[in-house]
C-alpha cells in the first residue's frame, strides 16, 4: 500500500517507528521515498478494524500488543515531556481563541496533570498516541497490526490514553472507565498516572479537533472519577 503524508508534528518520525517495530506487531515499511513523503507499507487483508471486534474482544488484542510495541526507545522521537510542555504553553491561548468551548476547570485539571507527570515518569519506551479501535487492522501475517503510528517516547501509562477515550470501542462513562481499569489492570500500569495523561492529552487534542464533543466528555468523566 503507498502512503502519502502530509508533513504534521504528530506524524513526525513516523518512519523511524516502523522501522524500529520492524513489523512485529505493526505494519512493515518495505520503502520509504522521504522527498516526497511516501512509504510503501505491507497491505494488511483483509484489513477489518479492530473496533468491529467490539470492545471486549479489542481490549484483549491490545492488552496482548502493546508491550510488544512498547520498545526502550530515544532519539530521533520526541520527548513526551517536551510535547507536555507545548501543549502546557499552547493550550491556553488555544482554549481563550476557540471562545473557551469547554469549563476553565477541565482546562485547569489537564494543565496540572501534564505538570505534573511530565518531570516524573517512569522507562521511556515508544509510544502510538493515536492507537485507537481504527488504527490495527486484521491481517494476514499476524491477526491483528498497528497502523499509522504518531509516535513520542515516554513512560507507558501515556500509551492508554487514546484506547481510553477510543470513541469507536463504546462513549459513555462507564466504557471509558472500563477501559481504563481493564487496561491498567491487565498491564500493571498505574491508574492515576494514565488517568492524569489520557485528560491532558484529550483536553490537548479537543481544541480544533471534530472529536472536540467526545473529547471534552471523556475528560470530563475522567476528572469526575477521581
Amino acid at each position: 500500500m503507498l502512503k502519502i503524508q502530509t508533513p504534521h508534528r504528530e506524524s513526525e518520525h513516523e518512519v523511524a517507528a516502523l522501522e524500529l517495530w520492524d513489523g512485529n506487531g505493526a505494519v512493515r515499511l518495505l520503502a520509504h521515498d522521504p522527498e516526497q513523503h511516501a512509504l510503501l507499507l505491507e497491505r494488511c487483508v483483509p484489513g477489518k478494524p479492530l473496533a468491529a471486534a467490539g470492545q471486549e474482544q479489542a481490549l484483549d488484542v491490545l492488552v496482548a500488543l502493546l508491550p510488544r510495541l512498547w520498545k526502550p526507545a530515544a532519539a530521533p522521537f520526541r520527548p513526551l515531556a517536551e510535547e507536555a510542555a507545548w501543549w502546557l504553553e499552547q493550550l491556553p491561548a488555544a482554549w481563550e481563541q476557540a471562545g473557551k468551548q469547554f469549563d476553565r476547570h477541565l482546562l485547569e485539571n489537564a494543565l496540572d496533570a501534564l505538570s505534573q507527570l511530565a518531570p516524573t515518569q517512569s522507562e521511556q519506551v515508544l509510544l502510538h498516541q493515536d492507537l485507537h479501535g481504527e488504527n490495527v487492522l486484521a491481517a494476514t501475517r499476524e491477526p491483528w497490526l498497528v497502523i499509522d503510528p504518531k509516535p513520542l517516547v515516554g513512560e507507558r501509562e501515556f500509551g492508554l490514553a487514546p484506547i481510553v477515550r477510543s470513541v469507536e470501542l463504546g462513549h459513555s462513562r462507564r466504557h471509558v472507565l472500563h477501559r481504563l481499569d481493564r487496561l491498567t489492570y491487565e498491564l500493571g500500569l498505574d491508574r492515576q498516572r494514565a488517568r492524569g495523561w489520557t485528560i491532558g492529552q484529550t483536553i490537548a487534542w479537543s481544541v480544533g479537533s471534530e472529536y472536540h464533543q467526545t473529547h471534552v466528555e471523556t475528560a470530563r468523566w475522567l476528572v469526575e472519577a477521581s
